[in-house]
């Protein structure tokens, strides 16, 4: 049998995915993770899961460190969401704002933070509902910014460690679910995605 045929052709997904857990100890992950983790909150649509959760399965005693990078990052991407809201709402705040369907709402949103802030600032940092909603809202309101940083350190801080946490503690266990089912973990990961933009489009 020619052996060229006998070996079976990997699927673009799953050789992507190869390619991610290849690469996700190498020099430049750490600076992928960071860039990531900044601009999901303030500007980018993919959350920084994508590349802390492969990060974790190939190095699984930095899992805490990694949850602590991917923090400093998204909190210092939040304070750049919040200047956004403050000093360029009407620019590039208005555009980011209507791309997720919330423009029409912002100005009883705005309301709502002075009695919900802190609140909405926890709740909607650990859910699926895109954080940067949530910075250029802040800033576009005028919450009180130390206060602001805090909670996004404490929301997203909780967020990134428990995900770390997990795979530190059932990380084989992941690893050979999610390779087995690479697909459907992925379809699941999409539909996350769409859920959370869709959430804050209709209850934000």
């Amino acid at each position: 049998m020619n052996e060229r045929t006998a070996t079976p052709k990997r699927s673009l997904l799953r050789g992507l995915y190869d390619w991610t857990m290849a690469n996700a100890s190498g020099r430049h992950a750490w600076a992928a993770l960071f860039a990531i983790s900044f601009a999901e909150s303030s500007f980018f649509p993919i959350a920084p899961d994508v590349m802390l959760m492969p990060m974790v399965l190939a190095d699984r005693k930095r899992a805490f460190l990694l949850a602590a990078w991917c923090t400093l990052a998204s909190v210092l991407g939040g304070m750049f969401g919040y200047a956004i809201g403050a000093i360029l709402y009407d620019s590039l705040g208005v555009w980011l704002i209507r791309v997720y369907g919330y423009g029409q709402s912002m100005e009883a949103f705005r309301e709502s933070y002075a009695q919900w802030g802190a609140w909405i600032i926890l709740i909607k940092g650990l859910t699926p509902i895109p954080y940067k909603l949530v910075t250029i809202a802040s800033g576009f309101a005028g919450y009180n910014f130390p206060l602001f940083v805090l909670l996004s350190v404490i929301t997203r801080g909780a967020r990134f460690t428990i995900v770390a946490g997990l795979i530190y503690w059932f990380g084989e266990p992941i690893r050979h679910f999610v390779e087995k089912r690479l697909e459907l973990v992925m379809l699941a990961v999409l539909g996350t995605i769409i859920a959370g933009v869709l959430i804050a489009k209709y209850l934000f």
